[in-house]
């Protein structure tokens, strides 16, 4: 029967960590189910979703300390479980974009929690607007709504909330999941 790992590692970032980390989930014969690496600063950072029989998954949690030490990176691994099956949703991707200022991000996933909306996935960035420079902000979104929601509301009340910061936003319902 096989079971899931959920491992965080952040590092220094240098070429090779990616492949480093993941030599080391082949050879304990660990499967990578899903995954999210970004560079943040100067630092590494990766979410991986792995799963492999007991003895694998073992392997990997009573060799932590020294797998930090090998691969120069603090991990966090935690067993996990597959996802039940939710309530009936429906999967949207939201994109938010204009001036930085102070609280997007909480303002944003403030009104998402209140409705009970569940975000899948998220990421933001920011830049400077082409001609005038001016810092720019924006957020991508995966959202689960349930499907009792009144989705014209919900997308003209949100769209107030990115008005109140001065922000675009874009609903997209997603086709294929």
């Amino acid at each position: 029967m096989t079971q899931s790992l959920a491992i965080t590692a952040i590092g220094a970032d240098r070429p090779g960590i990616v492949n480093e980390l993941t030599e080391v989930l082949l050879n304990a014969k660990l499967n990578i189910q899903d995954s999210r690496m970004s560079i943040l600063g100067g630092e590494f950072a990766i979410i991986l979703l792995v799963k492999g029989d007991a003895a694998s998954i073992s392997h990997i949690t009573s060799n932590k300390d020294r797998l930090e030490q090998s691969l120069n990176l603090s991990l966090l691994i935690k067993p996990t479980s597959d996802t039940n099956a939710r309530d009936a949703h429906i999967r949207y991707h939201i994109e938010v974009e204009g001036m930085d200022n102070p609280g997007i991000v909480h303002t944003l996933t403030r009104y998402l929690s209140q409705q009970q909306i569940n975000i899948v996935n998220m990421q933001t960035d920011s830049s400077h607007a082409a001609h005038t420079g001016s810092p720019m902000f924006n957020v991508y979104m995966l959202v689960d709504i349930p499907a009792d929601k009144n989705i014209e509301q919900l997308k003209e009340e949100f769209s107030r909330q990115c008005d109140a910061l001065n922000m675009d936003v874009d609903f997209t319902a997603e086709t294929n999941h």
